[in-house]
């Protein structure tokens, strides 16, 4: 029997799971890993952590099976999108911190760029929107911001890559630095219409040709470990970030079949097949991912915090002890009470791109409690969501009347079935939620020949329907407030 190893390198965890031959996970292990908070707005990683906390897990997950390096086919690696590391090409050490796409300290600088008049060029280029989301003003901070970097970066000494990048580059003692088309489109430096860095782009930036990795499929055997951390020989597979992972794990394979990752922040996708659809309302166009000479491209509206207000909850306010007994202390009342927590605790994101945007909770009264905030930090997951869905349906032309749904927080029944009526739609959730470490597992399997996409459709499983009934209260009042509360949280931190 052969086997898969998805490497699923999160925002706040690195998890590995170990897929049979039938598509169906056998094996996982997971480790959290710090967060560092240097400056309000700022998140930073220790990439050397990350890299050791990835490494971990798929180690556990291969002896759970006490599997041989012979057993696994091949590694697809899934991974944090636009988070940004510079090393040492000689070294392999990092220059600084990895800079997290939930990072704000660029914020200014993207500012500066929309005042010049540059966001139709980008747009135009890359399918994305001026923001600090993004890897270019990242790698820009990071070149002038860190000692000697810029001049190291001019002679060739250094090298960019997302956390994909990274972890290829560590697997292999630095024989791949490579990424694939679905983490290059997250860097405001490549062009989705040519499939490649942009070279006007690089000189915007002022970021120089030689600190980039070259630029694959999401599905190819581009190389294979060297050991010793997880033996010699393993083939390296496939790429793709997590978002286009777990659009590929759903099965959303067709034009229009959209899908909604409820992790640390929530990310709606639509596949749009080899069709460019450039938003005029907030939207991004991306690629989702290539095999062989095809590209399938998608809209995206991304959502800073979403299961991140679970966390929040939990270990800010500490009103619960686990993140699962969120939904229980939300069942403990009818309603929200009046309650409307806009949780734009870094901004907020699409479909408003407000980077001083800051959280919120209205409506609170002597008789608000616990219960209330709960169900209002849910019901704020919810009402993000469905602005996003709406602009999708104007944008693509094309109605929705179903959601694939994935991620941590898509357990939560409570808040899937809000989902369902607010937005009048069927909500698909999967057997298993891990879609991200299973698009990156289906497209490692597919590079090595282990199956086809319409085998993959055999396996795939459906754990429960959820029906929208839009009846069940009014939804237009609840959204009319869930906007005036969004126009008060706006601009809050401007400077």
């Amino acid at each position: 029997m052969a086997f898969i190893l998805a490497m699923d390198q999160g925002t706040s965890s690195s998890r590995s799971i170990i897929y049979d031959d039938q598509a169906q996970p056998v094996a996982m292990a997971q480790q959290a890993f710090k967060q560092y908070y240097p400056q309000p707005g700022w998140v930073e990683h220790d990439a050397l952590e990350i890299w050791q906390s990835q490494i971990q897990v798929c180690q556990q997950a291969m002896e759970q099976l006490q599997l041989q390096p012979a057993d696994i086919a091949g590694i697809g690696i899934t991974n944090q999108r636009e988070t940004t590391v510079i090393w040492d090409r000689l070294s392999g050490q990092p220059i600084y911190h990895a800079i997290v796409w939930q990072d704000r300290r660029t914020a200014d600088v993207c500012q500066q760029l929309k005042d010049a008049g540059l966001e139709a060029l980008i747009k135009a280029k890359t399918g994305l929107i001026i923001d600090a989301y993004f890897s270019a003003t990242k790698i820009q901070w990071l070149l002038n911001h860190v000692d000697g970097a810029r001049a190291k970066a001019n002679r060739g000494e250094l090298a960019f890559g997302t956390i994909d990048t990274w972890l290829a580059w560590n697997l292999t003692k630095g024989k791949l630095h490579n990424t694939d088309v679905s983490n290059a489109a997250r860097t405001l430096l490549f062009n989705i219409n040519t499939l490649q860095w942009d070279e006007e782009l690089l000189a915007l930036f002022d970021i120089p040709a030689s600190l980039l990795p070259s630029v694959k499929s999401s599905a190819e055997i581009y190389g294979h470990t060297t050991g010793p951390e997880l033996a010699a020989g393993i083939a390296i597979a496939a790429m793709a970030g997590d978002q286009q992972a777990a659009l590929f794990g759903q099965l959303c394979t067709e034009v229009g079949m959209t899908k909604c990752t409820y992790g640390t922040g929530s990310f709606i996708m639509m596949n749009t097949g080899t069709r460019r659809i450039l938003s005029e309302h907030g939207l991004l166009t991306t690629i989702a991912w290539q095999i062989g000479n095809t590209v399938n491209y998608a809209l995206e509206g991304s959502v800073f915090i979403g299961g991140a207000v679970i966390q929040w909850l939990r270990d800010g306010l500490k009103l619960f002890e686990r993140a699962s007994d969120a939904e229980n202390l939300a069942d403990s009342v009818t309603d929200n009470g009046g309650i409307y927590f806009v949780p734009a605790l870094t901004g907020l994101g699409a479909p408003y791109w407000d980077p001083h945007a800051r959280g919120a909770i209205f409506g609170i009264t002597r008789g608000t409690t616990a219960g209330h905030i709960t169900r209002a930090g849910l019901e704020s997951i919810c009402f993000q969501v469905d602005e996003l869905l709406q602009v999708l349906t104007c944008e693509s032309g094309t109605p929705i009347p179903q959601l694939r749904i994935d991620g941590g927080a898509a357990a939560n029944n409570l808040m899937v079935q809000f989902q369902a009526d607010l937005s009048n739609l069927e909500i698909i959730r999967p057997g298993h939620l891990e879609t991200t470490a299973q698009g990156a597992a289906y497209l490692a399997g597919i590079a090595t020949g282990l199956w086809t996409i319409d085998e993959l459709k055999t396996y795939w499983q459906i754990d429960r329907s959820f029906q929208g009934e839009p009846n069940r209260q009014d939804y237009t009042l609840l959204k009319r407030q869930w906007h005036k509360a969004v126009g008060r949280s706006k601009h809050w931190a401007e400077p």
